[in-house]
């Protein structure tokens, strides 16, 4: 029997994200170029004309396009994804309620961006963050190696779960940076994701009159749909991403935890909590204060919808939680608002910074930390 090689290559997080795409074989991408979130299509685009990848690739003409083309296609039983970042999402937000509220399974990354104005093209969480009330499953990684298998994982969890799936990616920190990855067999992914499953019932078919979407009868039917969409299938869709997971890990070799990942928390009397490419920054942080004997360990949030409401619990039982947001609402951000809802015992600081796309590396997530357990912040911190 012959042995399935990985290909080991050097690539960018939005070429991961386009050689992943590839390799799950999608029917329909639809197109719509945003900084920075361009090069994916435009990769994706070389692989369709040179044969390398059989799909209908749609030009559109607005991000709001893109969304209607990929709700369609899937809708009609097709596998579909798309792009966007930042003002593209904005502008495509009303679909994607649509896409999510018909149980549509598309997969999308969002290379995150900061929205004006001003003007400005680079890194922050906002733009990501305004799917989690919509019934979208939103995921972030933290490497370009994550990149490439969260985006082969989205679809099947989309699948699975019925729902749709972003993958974000921080827009030139992850999207522009090249980092050493291995790509998967193609063999190894025709069998981890099948061609999408026979038993999901198509609702549009060729040939066939059909109204979706239209008036409800009864707005009580409405309001129990929403419920079991945003809420119900939401914590049922936990255990798939964790499954997931654990089945691409036996495959590949690289698991990531599911919906969390922990990283020296074990014996530790303090947390870091945080999503996002910088957690990288962060451990080194946590390394470098561990060697100076302070206790303290890191939770990473892979998935922020569905919440990990079980894993954030585990939380109390640490003296003190700092939460790292990259994104800011008028409570703080939204991470360390929803962990602080949820937990009655730790003492939570929530460090809103990175926001506009302004550096904060190793150094900051050390300054900070300090300051976070030595009591020297408040309740919620904005720093710049």
């Amino acid at each position: 029997m012959k042995a399935l090689v990985a290909q080991k290559t050097a690539l960018t997080g939005n070429y991961a994200v386009a050689y992943a795409v590839k390799m799950a074989k999608p029917h329909v991408i639809a197109a719509y170029p945003i900084t920075p979130q361009t090069s994916i299509v435009e990769k994706l685009s070389e692989f369709v004309e040179r044969g390398e990848l059989n799909a209908r690739f749609v030009n559109v003409e607005s991000e709001f396009a893109a969304m209607s083309v990929v709700y369609g296609a899937a809708m009609a039983g097709a596998r579909a994804f798309t792009a966007t970042s930042s003002h593209g999402l904005l502008y495509m937000y009303e679909a994607t309620w649509w896409t999510a509220l018909s149980r549509a399974p598309v997969v999308m990354a969002v290379v995150t961006r900061t929205i004006g104005p001003p003007w400005n093209i680079h890194v922050e969480h906002n733009d990501i963050l305004v799917l989690r009330d919509t019934g979208w499953l939103i995921a972030m990684a933290e490497t370009v190696q994550e990149v490439l298998d969260l985006t082969i994982q989205a679809f099947r969890i989309a699948e699975t779960a019925v729902l749709p799936t972003a993958v974000g990616l921080d827009g030139f920190i992850l999207s522009h940076s090249t980092e050493p990855v291995e790509l998967p067999p193609q063999e190894l992914v025709d069998k981890f994701l099948p061609p999408r499953r026979p038993d999901v019932p198509l609702l549009l078919r060729p040939g066939e009159a059909v109204t979706f979407g239209n008036l409800p009868s009864d707005n009580r039917d409405h309001a129990r749909h929403k419920i079991a969409t945003v809420y119900t299938a939401q914590r049922e869709a936990k255990k798939i991403v964790s499954q997931v997971d654990e089945e691409y890990g036996r495959l590949t070799g690289r698991r990531y935890g599911g919906l969390v990942e922990w990283y020296k928390a074990g014996d530790a009397k303090n947390v870091v909590v945080c999503m996002g490419a910088w957690c990288s920054d962060a451990k080194q942080a946590v390394e470098s204060l561990r060697r100076r004997g302070i206790s303290i360990g890191l939770m990473r949030v892979r998935f922020i919808r569905p919440f990990p409401e079980e894993e954030v619990a585990k939380l109390d039982q640490y003296e003190r939680v700092v939460v790292y947001d990259r994104d800011i609402t008028p409570l703080g951000g939204v991470l360390g608002t929803e962990i602080k809802a949820l937990l009655s015992r730790a003492r939570v600081v929530n460090i809103v910074a990175g926001i506009a796309g302004v550096d904060f590396d190793a150094q900051n997530f050390y300054e900070t930390i300090q300051k976070a357990l030595d009591g020297s912040y408040r309740e919620v911190e904005f720093v710049v």
